[in-house]
C-alpha cells in the first residue's frame, strides 16, 4: 500500500445540528460517517456500502478509512 498524506478531516466530514441532530457526516450527504464503519464491521464490502448509500463517493469513503488509519497508527507510535 502506497502511503499518502491524510485528507484534510474538515474536507470529509461535517457536523451540524441541523443535519441529522449533529452526527458526524460525510460532507455534502446526510449519511453518518459510523455507517461505513457499521457497514464493514458487519461483514459488508466497501462497494454494498456504496452501494446503499450512492451520495457518498468512493473517495470520500477511502479518505475516511485512511484518517482513521493514520490516527491509529500515530496511536500506536505513541503507546
Amino acid at each position: 500500500m502506497v502511503d499518502t498524506p491524510a485528507p484534510n478531516l474538515a474536507s470529509l466530514v461535517s457536523s451540524n445540528p441541523k443535519i441529522m441532530g449533529g452526527t458526524l457526516v460525510f460532507t455534502g450527504t446526510r449519511v453518518p460517517v459510523a455507517t461505513l464503519f457499521d457497514h464493514l464491521e458487519a461483514g459488508d464490502s466497501l462497494e454494498v456500502f456504496l452501494d446503499d448509500f450512492p451520495t457518498v463517493t468512493r473517495e470520500q469513503a477511502v479518505a475516511i478509512l485512511a484518517v482513521a488509519r493514520t490516527a491509529l497508527e500515530a496511536r500506536a507510535s505513541a503507546a
